[in-house]
Formats: structure tokens, C-alpha cells, sequence
């Protein structure tokens, strides 16, 4: 660990960090995280139990049930988190062929 990795780390562990967020902000991102951890729906899919079973083996990976990592899957899908790689490469391709 670099010195200035230590003296940050000190310092956090000292408790000298004060956050500057106003009260405002940070009652609203309470809400937030709030609405975002609250599963307050259920869905029933049907997947093949190929996808099924590398789902679970994902989740076993990750040390978390498979409903838990589908659920966070799906909530970084729809909030941008993730990007679509394989339509990433076809663009690269394409632009490859037409240089």
C-alpha cells in the first residue's frame, strides 16, 4: 500500500471524513437506495433449464442464491448498467470493413 493509500485509510479509520451532502440530498438518496433494494413484485418466467442451471452456477460463483443474481442482472440491465458487447463488436466490425 502506497503512503498516501495508508494515510487515507487512517484517516477514514479515524473517523475524520465528513460528508457534505445536505440534508436534503442525502434524505433523498436514502429514498433511493431504499426503492431500490425493495423487490416488491414477483415475476414467473419460463428460460430453458440450460440457462437455468448456468444462472445457478453463476450464482454459486458469486456466493448468492440465483434469484438474487438474476434480480440484480435484470436491475442493472434496465438501469444502463450493462452494454450490450456483442452489438459493441458489430459496430467495431463494421467500421473494420469500411475504413
Amino acid at each position: 500500500m502506497s503512503r498516501e493509500d495508508q494515510e487515507l485509510l487512517d484517516a477514514f479509520e479515524a473517523d475524520e471524513f465528513k460528508s457534505d451532502l445536505k440534508e436534503e440530498r442525502r434524505t433523498q438518496r436514502a429514498k433511493f437506495a431504499t426503492e431500490t433494494i425493495k423487490k416488491d413484485k414477483r415475476i414467473n418466467i419460463r428460460i430453458s433449464s440450460r440457462d437455468l442451471e448456468a444462472l445457478q452456477r453463476r450464482a454459486i460463483e458469486e456466493g448468492l442464491p440465483y434469484q438474487s443474481l438474476v434480480s440484480s442482472v435484470l436491475h442493472k440491465y434496465v438501469s444502463g448498467g450493462f452494454k450490450d458487447i456483442t452489438a459493441q463488436k458489430a459496430i467495431s466490425r463494421s467500421k473494420q470493413f469500411s475504413s
